[in-house]
């Protein structure tokens, strides 16, 4: 099973933070699941702990590379076709971060872990 990992789950996976679903965390810990993380989350992390939105993410902001790669995880780069996408998606949602998550999670045919049911109406499959 292939999963992308919305910024929130990756930054609850890595401090161990309750908020993370039961079923988003055994799916994430299963062992045949291909996990990814998007450099979008890596960026989103990394702007809001700088802007001080996100105090909680001082061992990760910055370190993104690493501390996913201590979890076998694998990076996933931003490429054209999914700003092409993104930017074209037909949705009323505003977010770029969740926008070009969209289209990576479509155009790499993962399902997207996330808390947000919005995500449901706009053709991705989500695990929660």
């Amino acid at each position: 099973m292939k999963l992308l990992l919305d910024t929130h789950a990756i930054l609850w996976w890595l401090l161990g933070d309750v908020k993370l679903s039961v079923e988003a965390r055994k799916a994430i810990g299963a062992p045949e699941a291909r996990v990814l993380v998007s450099s979008v989350s890596a960026m989103e992390v990394g702007t809001k702990y700088h802007i001080g939105k996100l105090p909680q993410a001082a061992a990760i902001a910055g370190l993104m590379a690493a501390r996913i790669a201590e979890h076998g995880f694998e990076p996933l780069g931003l490429t054209i076709a999914h700003g092409d996408l993104a930017g074209m998606l037909d949705i009323p949602h505003r977010d770029p971060f969740d926008r070009l998550l969209i289209a990576q999670a479509q155009i790499e045919d993962a399902m997207l872990v996330s808390n947000e049911t919005l995500f449901d109406t706009f053709g991705v499959r989500r695990l929660w």
